[in-house]
């Protein structure tokens, strides 16, 4: 692991940097993502190649994408790593991830995420994941239990909802401040995200269940009788053996599949003349 991570470059606020620098921590992330020669890997926003450069080390190639110019310069004139890397200077959020998967090489897509995109980077993967074989990603604690949490928790919510749905989420480790530079003002943690190779109870509309989400987490504190008016009856909610009464927090997953087959079912007429 090369000591010149820092030289030269300013962290940019804009794009949510906090650079890695503790060795030991570095590689129990590299253990935990555990890369193979041969596999298609894709780091998002290697930064100052704190991860790049273990992960190179054990799987010989990389795809990554970052969006900042300087730090894309950087890689591709690195002594050492350049030649091994395949850079795409993008943004993430962007990134048609499908053009790098193959049949036989599904992706295995890690990083650092910035804080400030990590929800919606998170939600554009989950659209490329068939192509998938896992992600492994360094967040805000916070939002890594936001992931794993489960009904009847302050935490659950549509994050949870969407990625439950259509990964297994793995909390790995947590990560405290003095691990960067700069050091953030709250914890991180890795989580590790394995797309379902099949879903058990499947919701005939991906859409459907977001906008329940949405509907349902808004105000979260509102009965659900109340957040869902617009979409569902309570006569209709208790066909479907669902508590009018419950806050969205006390339902479970299979509640919102529910929702969301039957808003699907039963789309609204917006002049009412059913």
């Amino acid at each position: 692991m090369s000591k010149n991570s820092h030289l030269g470059h300013q962290a940019k606020k804009r794009f949510g940097q906090n650079f890695l620098h503790n060795d030991a921590i570095i590689s129990d992330i590299v253990d935990a993502i555990n890369p193979e020669p041969n596999e298609n890997l894709i780091e998002i926003g290697p930064g100052l190649g704190a991860l790049t450069e273990p992960v190179i080390e054990r799987a010989g190639a990389l795809s990554v994408v970052e969006l900042d110019r300087d730090l894309a310069h950087r890689l591709r004139h690195h002594p050492f790593l350049a030649p091994k890397l395949t850079i795409y200077e993008q943004d993430a959020l962007k990134f048609d991830f499908a053009e790098l998967a193959s049949e036989e090489k599904p992706l295995r897509i890690f990083g650092n995420l910035p804080y400030n995109i990590s929800t919606p980077l998170i939600f554009h993967l989950l659209t490329f994941k068939d192509k998938v074989k896992d992600m492994h990603f360094m967040l805000q604690k916070e939002v890594v239990e936001r992931m794993a949490s489960g009904p009847n928790c302050k935490s659950f919510g549509r994050l949870s909802i969407m990625t439950q749905y259509q990964c297994q989420v793995i909390p790995v480790m947590e990560i405290g401040p003095e691990a960067f530079k700069p050091a953030p003002k709250v914890d991180s943690a890795i989580v590790r995200l394995v797309p379902h190779k099949e879903i058990k109870n499947p919701v005939k509309d991906l859409k459907a269940l977001n906008q329940v989400c949405l509907s349902a987490f808004n105000q979260r504190r509102k009965t659900i009788r109340n957040s869902f008016k617009k979409l569902i009856s309570a006569e209709q909610l208790q066909s479907l053996g669902i508590d009018p009464s419950l806050r969205p927090e006390n339902l479970h997953l299979d509640d919102f599949i529910k929702l969301a087959n039957f808003i699907t079912n039963n789309p609204i007429n917006e002049n009412n003349d059913k």
